[in-house]
């Protein structure tokens, strides 16, 4: 009786002994890369993983390790002074550097850090490659409209206070190429040439990096930028593609 126990117990023992083998050597052989992890460091310099945008996300959280992976990527910038009323609070924002290929911004902003974050990978992943594929050039600057603004959401007298007031937002109006061609978000972004597809594509290819971003097909009040922005949604990081 005892030794058929003994037995069972090292049949068992031995099974969970081949099964452990085999998961390590599967994960071995089908290791994901470390940003389609979550507990993996972000690096910028990386192609973007599943889980990217939400590690970008929390950048929010600490203001000096966003910043150390901004200069780790190699962006120039400077650090903010925070500023703003308490319902405006700018605590964890950066000016970018003007003429820098990493990040071709103009006029000169400051976002809050993670929106910088994102808009570097956007950059480089989504938006150059985008412009040789569909226009067979490079971008040489993006436009915009700003990124703080103490407000509301659509400007109005109360309700939930916008992702602009603590500048962890930016609106994208328009790109210029390095041809000199421009590609605006209200003039061509209905069009079904290579202009209007390059506008959908940037928009669609920045939805894994921003918690949200609203173009046109959102509504009227998106006619004419492409809203982006790192807002933090907790646990659930849910995200807005519209």
């Amino acid at each position: 009786m005892a030794v058929s126990i003994a037995l069972r117990w090292v049949r068992r023992i031995v099974v969970l002994a081949f099964c452990a083998a085999v998961a390590l050597v599967l994960f071995a052989l089908f290791r994901p890369p470390p940003q389609d992890l979550p507990w993996t460091p972000l690096r910028l310099d990386q192609p973007a993983g599943l889980f990217t945008g939400r590690k970008i996300v929390a950048l929010g959280r600490d203001a000096s390790a966003c910043r150390a992976v901004l200069k780790d990527a190699g962006l120039r910038f400077t650090a903010v002074t925070p500023r703003g009323p308490e319902a405006c609070r700018v605590g964890n924002s950066v000016r970018i550097a003007p003429r820098q290929d990493m990040l071709t911004l103009t006029p000169i902003v400051a976002t809050a850090c993670p929106v910088a974050a994102g808009l570097l990978v956007w950059q480089a992943q989504v938006v150059q490659p985008a412009a040789q594929r569909l226009l067979g050039t490079t971008v040489a600057r993006i436009e915009h409209f700003g990124s703080y603004a103490c407000r509301r959401m659509y400007g109005r007298s109360e309700g939930n206070w916008s992702e602009h007031s603590t500048g962890n937002a930016i609106d994208i109006s328009a790109f210029v190429l390095a041809d000199g061609r421009r590609v605006s978000v209200l003039r061509d972004w209905s069009k079904g040439n290579a202009r209007g597809r390059f506008l959908h594509a940037v928009r669609d290819g920045g939805c894994p990096l921003f918690a949200t971003i609203l173009s046109p097909d959102y509504n009227a009040a998106h006619r004419d930028h492409l809203h982006l922005d790192q807002a933090d949604r907790g646990d659930m990081g849910w995200r807005a593609c519209r």
